[in-house]
């Protein structure tokens, strides 16, 4: 069944599976014990920091591995609530991961203010110099939406925040592995990744913590990650991740001319087969192989239906239950008219899709829009 959800998640790539595979069988030991067994899975962990350290041109010092985005996102929020300042700035197509979250910590004293994004979903930067306050303890930001591909002017947006001394965190999730990363120029104080956007196992993830940026620990115990995550180590699951972001850099170029290609096949035959369809977000800043197509006058829910029968998987930003459907929030944000936002799916190429498999969706959507 041709996958075209990789926003979503990604297959594990063979490599990753067999590092993880030889991890768990041969490397059971527990990093903080001082023997051999302990001092190997200490090693594991530590090729996996330096794998992942590289790809970014970071410092190992400066990676945290964390359960995944999710828990990143929360470890940086969090920390508001220990420091004078507790004002926070973020965009209205933010993951639910940090919405979610400030919402959760208004009780503790934290404030936020949600600025806008134009209709290609981008941050305007004249609404985030406006936002500024003399209370404001954080910019959060993400590099890529997940759900229509935009990307942020992330660079500049960072330079905003250093020109007044405030911190920055951004969610780039969706971005490592899809475009070229470096936190020598995206100068953030923090980066928030997960594995298994980028082919590499579910339930890991890392944090990108500048040097002196200040972090307080979501989870105390055994002094873990230099006290900022305790608990025994995934040595296995880290293994995989550092193995998939290896993968990743080393064959960035490759894989985004494959998904651009992809993209560019499937939009020509998509405008061939339909009568009407729209393709939201940036056309010239957007993540490469991610489409968000509009269908006017079809359902999301039954599109997705229709064509999980034709054996094809692909998304949707609306959320569906009891046989109703709610309109997405992230299309909502870009000014999208509820019509068409409960008849947007996304499409998200990957490694493993080929010009046929793209070119049986462009068709078969053809063909169900018009039935």
């Amino acid at each position: 069944m041709p996958y075209f959800d990789h926003c979503a998640t990604t297959p594990i790539h063979p490599d990753v599976l067999e590092k993880m595979y030889t991890v768990s069988k041969n490397h059971f030991g527990n990093p903080s014990s001082t023997h051999s067994s302990g001092r190997k899975s200490r090693a594991i962990i530590e090729e996996a920091r330096c794998q992942i350290a590289s790809a970014i041109n970071a410092s190992p010092s400066e990676i945290i591995f964390t359960g995944g985005g999710s828990e990143a996102n929360n470890m940086v929020l969090w920390t508001l609530t220990q420091t004078e300042k507790k004002h926070v700035i973020t965009s209205a197509i933010e993951h639910p991961a940090v919405l979610k979250v400030l919402n959760h910590l208004e009780p503790l004293g934290i404030t936020y203010s949600i600025i806008p994004v134009n209709n290609h979903g981008r941050v305007n930067a004249d609404n985030l110099k406006n936002a500024i306050r003399s209370d404001t303890g954080l910019i959060s930001i993400m590099m890529a939406n997940n759900e229509v591909g935009s990307i942020q002017p992330i660079i500049s947006l960072i330079k905003i925040a250093k020109s007044v001394g405030i911190p920055f965190h951004s969610d780039t999730v969706q971005a490592l592995g899809k475009i070229a990363l470096s936190v020598q120029e995206v100068e953030a104080d923090y980066l928030s990744f997960s594995a298994h956007k980028l082919y590499g196992p579910k339930g890991v993830g890392f944090l990108y913590k500048r040097k002196d940026a200040p972090l307080h620990p979501l989870v105390i115990g055994g002094g873990q990650e230099s006290n900022f995550r305790a608990g025994t180590e995934n040595v296995p699951g880290i293994a995989g991740m550092g193995e998939a972001v290896r993968l990743a850099s080393e064959n960035l170029t490759k894989r985004k001319e494959h998904v651009e290609n992809l993209e560019s096949t499937f939009i020509t035959q998509l405008n061939q087969a339909c009568d009407k369809v729209i393709i939201n977000g940036c056309p010239n800043h957007h993540l490469p192989g991610v489409i968000s197509a509009s269908f006017p006058g079809n359902r999301s829910d039954i599109l997705l239906a229709k064509l999980e029968r034709e054996n094809m998987e692909v998304s949707s930003g609306s959320a569906c239950g009891s046989g109703s459907i709610q309109p997405s929030a992230v299309l909502e944000a870009i000014g999208m008219p509820e019509e068409q936002n409960i008849s947007t799916i996304r499409i998200s190429f990957g490694r493993e899709n080929t010009e046929e498999d793209v070119i049986r969706l462009a068709k078969t959507l053809g063909s169900i829009t018009r039935g």
